[in-house]
């Protein structure tokens, strides 16, 4: 691919994935709450910082600790030119409350505090930034580090104070400040009066205010609402710093990161009779370099590509990328899992990866015939459409994520598997892992694969070989637990995928 082939990666052998952490595993039997199912999962574009929300509303943020462990190592530093598989090593820095549930009057409607989408915004002064939404509103975080500020060198010394606040002293030692006096300054104490002049007033100095430690503290700088009518399924941050949009079924707005008082809508595919609607908008996404391009998915299978410098109302797309399916292969279930649920630009902004619910597709912005690339994800599936239909199992949204240099590219399956794929040129890596310490225990055989370059062949269909359900150790596949979140390091080989209220971390 163009200008991404200088980015340092594994070849394109079959790389060698191993388990690195796991955050919030849970016991065998163990139940699992549901404000604790995580339903997002975003790397910051450094990779060193990894954030996850939850049905809960919260944001958990964890940093990146090898990296500093190793920092003053030249010996270290040195080894990492050649080998860019090091161990990666997260560990927890902060959660915030990101959303509480709320209700809206008007509509008599209950909004829930699930978070669904989280994006870095730029880095300024130390400071991290973030945009986390629900379905109805976006909020605009700021976590900085905090320098906690502590009293000391106090007066009186906070080990002889009981716990009503009294000092434990006995009466003879208590200044005869503390003591009772009669209006002609005399001391009730006639015990003690003979005393009061060998008792000496303690030094009185002003206390000191220290910095004590620093831990991160987040703020919410604002507050993005009142502009969607239906559930915003995407936000996406633009690469001039300044602006976002966010998408609901019916349209898509553009924001500026400073003005929550406003936003302008830029797609709108309401019809003028909602019976006539046909089309829902799943997913939209900005270029990842160019300011005035951006892309969004319908419940279709298309993807339409907007340039924002012809019009300021983009209802017309510049190119549209569909798959045209025979008449003839139709059946009642092809809209349903043709719909998209995610996508993803690549690194160069040449590329797209789209998921629908039964495959992974790379597409090429410049070919509209098709897309250069599919991989079955579950084929396994497709005789069991009926009953997945009935559980509603067949409507679950899976995200997609692609490496650094566009060359592979990983989606979430039932069983709490994820698989990955090669998408490049001599590449024939199908790998299917599981969610676990153990992620090779599971294998699915894959059949003979097919060569070619997704930007100089035309489509290649692509399907591998697990239509039985079974894997080779014999075991079935369990469709009520799912891998619907997962995310790719920017600049290395590792994988955070979120399995109901635990987060992996694998690297290669």
């Amino acid at each position: 691919m163009e200008d991404e082939d200088d980015v340092d990666m594994a070849s394109a052998e079959s790389l060698d994935w191993k388990f690195s952490q796991v955050f919030g595993e849970r016991a065998a039997g163990e139940e699992v709450q549901e404000v604790d199912i995580i339903s997002a999962v975003e790397f910051d574009k450094s990779g060193d910082l990894l954030a996850t929300g939850d049905r809960g509303g919260r944001v958990v943020l964890f940093e990146r600790t090898d990296r500093r462990h190793h920092a003053d190592n030249r010996t270290h530093l040195e080894g990492m030119d050649c080998s860019s598989s090091r161990h990666p090593e997260f560990q927890y820095k902060t959660e915030f409350q990101s959303h509480e549930p709320e209700f809206d009057y008007l509509k008599s409607l209950e909004i829930e505090e699930k978070i669904n989408q989280i994006r870095w915004c730029h880095t300024a002064n130390g400071a991290m930034f973030l945009l986390s939404t629900n379905n109805k509103t976006i909020k605009c975080w700021k976590v900085q580090e905090k320098k906690i500020k502590k009293i000391c060198h106090m007066n009186i010394d906070p080990h002889k104070l009981t716990s009503n606040g009294f000092l434990t002293a006995s009466k003879s030692n208590v200044p005869t400040i503390f003591k009772p006096h009669t209006s002609n300054g005399g001391n009730i104490d006639k015990h003690s009066s003979c005393m009061n002049n060998n008792i000496s007033l303690p030094s009185l100095h002003l206390p000191m205010v220290i910095s004590h430690e620093t831990n991160p503290v987040a703020k919410c700088r604002r507050t993005f609402a009142h502009a969607h009518d239906f559930n915003i399924n995407s936000i996406s941050n633009n690469s001039d710093g300044e602006t976002f949009i966010s998408a609901d079924d019916l349209r898509i707005n553009l924001w500026n990161l400073e003005i929550n008082s406003q936003s302008f809508n830029i797609v709108d595919v309401k019809p003028a009779n909602m019976e006539d609607l046909t089309e829902v908008i799943t997913a939209a996404e900005f270029h990842p370099s160019h300011c005035h391009m951006l892309a969004y998915s319908s419940s279709k299978g298309s993807i339409r590509l907007l340039d924002l410098r012809q019009s300021a109302i983009c209802d017309d797309h510049t190119k549209l990328l569909e798959e045209h399916v025979a008449p003839g292969s139709r059946s009642f279930f092809t809209d349903i899992i043709g719909s998209i649920s995610d996508i993803k630009f690549a690194q160069g902004g040449r590329h797209i990866l789209s998921r629908d619910y039964m495959t992974l597709k790379l597409w090429d912005i410049n070919m509209d015939s098709g897309p250069v690339a599919t991989f079955q994800v579950h084929e396994y599936l497709r005789p069991k459409l009926c009953d997945m239909y009935e559980n509603d199992s067949i409507f679950d949204k899976f995200d997609c994520c692609l490496r650094g240099d566009g060359q592979m590219a990983a989606t979430g399956s039932y069983s709490n598997l994820f698989r990955i794929f090669g998408c490049s040129e001599g590449n024939t890596e199908e790998t299917t892992l599981e969610a676990t310490k153990n992620p090779t225990r599971r294998q699915i055989q894959t059949p003979s694969r097919f060569p070619r370059s997704p930007g100089t062949l035309p489509r290649v269909d692509r399907r591998g070989s697990d239509n039985s359900g079974i894997d080779i150790n014999g075991s079935t596949y369990d469709f009520s637990t799912k891998l619907l979140h997962l995310a790719w390091h920017p600049n290395e080989n590792t994988i955070a995928c979120a399995a109901s209220n635990s987060l992996y971390i694998y690297y290669a």
